[in-house]
Parts: structure tokens; sequence; C-alpha cells
């Protein structure tokens, strides 16, 4: 039964990744094909509604300012935003395969990004990438445990 629902939070956790994998590559396109003002107008477009129902929405705030932020630093934003989104798009197809191989690469990059992370907070604490950094913990403990069962797993099966 724990196996089961650690296993189901396994998933729900590769899903999130995938999906912040798959932002990010769609974001690092955008700075690299959409001048700033354009990019401003989609970024305020999905969070308009929002913003007119709460105007001190974190979420929305957040991604208003993180895409004002990105456009100062456009080139290295892109740059990083892009191999961010395709290395975890990358490793979530392996994990989601359950290629073996992808376990100990989820681990070990995952686990340098969550202390870049860190590094990150360290310099200017954020609230929003605490709550990451923290998710992202769960994910590579999520990761482990799930590496530990398929290696058990496949010894059974030879």
């Amino acid at each position: 039964m724990m196996r089961r629902i650690l296993h189901r939070f396994f998933e729900l956790g590769i899903i999130i990744k995938g999906v912040d994998g798959g932002l990010e590559l769609i974001s690092g396109l955008l700075l690299v094909f959409l001048p700033p003002a354009a990019i401003n107008r989609v970024v305020f477009f999905f969070v308009e509604g929002e913003l007119k129902e709460d105007p001190t929405d974190l979420v929305a705030n957040l991604l208003l300012h993180t895409t004002r932020s990105a456009i100062e630093v456009r080139v290295s934003a892109s740059e990083f935003l892009i191999v961010h989104g395709i290395v975890k798009l990358a490793l979530v197809a392996g994990l989601a395969t359950n290629r073996l191989w992808s376990y100990p690469a989820a681990i070990l990059v995952f686990a340098g990004f969550t202390i870049y992370q860190l590094y990150q907070l360290v310099q200017q604490y954020s609230l929003f990438l605490e709550v990451v950094t923290v998710l992202d913990v769960i994910v590579i403990l999520l990761v482990i445990a799930e590496y530990r069962h398929m290696r058990i797993v496949r010894t059974h099966e030879i």
C-alpha cells in the first residue's frame, strides 16, 4: 500500500517536472523570438483577469516580475531556460519510461539545480524559489525511492 502511494507521488513529481521543463523551454524560445514588448503583452494577457480580481495575487505578480527581469538579461535567460527545459524533459522522458540510467542522472541533475537554487536563495530571498526548492528536494527523494525499487524489481527479473 505504502509503495503504491510513493509511486503515485513519484508519478506526480515527474509530471510536475515535465510541465516545468516544457514551460522553461517555451519561455526560453519566446525570449529568443519575441520582442520584449510582445512578451510583456502575452504574460499580461494571461494574468490580467487574476490581477483584476486580486491586484496582490502572488503568482500573477511573480510572473510579471520574472518576465521583466528575464527580458533585462534576455540572452543568458533564454539559454538558461532552453537548456534547463531540454534537460528536464529528457530526464522526465527517461523516468516515465523506466530507463534505469535516468534515475541516477535525474538525482544528480536535480540535486545540482537544487544547489544552484539554494545559492540563489542566499543571494536574494524568494518565497517562490524556496517553495520550488522544497518541492525539488521532495522529487529527488521520490526518485531515489523509485530507483531503489526499480533496481530490486530488475534484480528479481534476472
